[in-house]
């Protein structure tokens, strides 16, 4: 399993070991990746994803993992999490459309039901 946040794409990054003398030795500066269950309100269900600590407080400075993953580059998130951008998008979509279509329907009703009455 990659050491890279599913979310922000934040990754290993190398650097040196400077000691108190100067000498310089290679290192490695790990991610803090957390594996968390994320809850989305349009799919209805968790998702298990493992992500950095700083992108777990961005999920939540925006107000969720759909609004996250609304303003999310594609470039930024791994496969699978742009598998669900996609999933939450089609479901944003199809409550967005059984909406509208419940708001047209009430209208007729009380339409239908003036006609009837007068």
């Amino acid at each position: 399993m990659a050491r890279r946040c599913e979310l922000t794409g934040k990754s290993v990054q190398t650097g040196n070991n400077v000691s108190h003398a100067h000498n310089k030795t290679r290192r490695r500066f790990l991610p803090n990746l957390c594996e968390v269950s994320l809850l989305s309100d349009a799919l209805g269900r968790k998702v298990r994803l493992r992500i950095s600590a700083h992108a777990l407080r961005s999920v939540e400075h925006r107000g969720g993992l759909d609004a996250f993953l609304a303003k999310a580059k594609d470039s930024e998130l791994s496969p699978r999490a742009r598998k669900l951008k996609r999933e939450i998008a089609k479901a944003a979509l199809a409550a967005s459309m059984a909406s509208t279509a419940e708001a047209a329907g009430a209208g007729q009703s009380a339409e239908s039901a003036d006609s009837a009455s007068g």
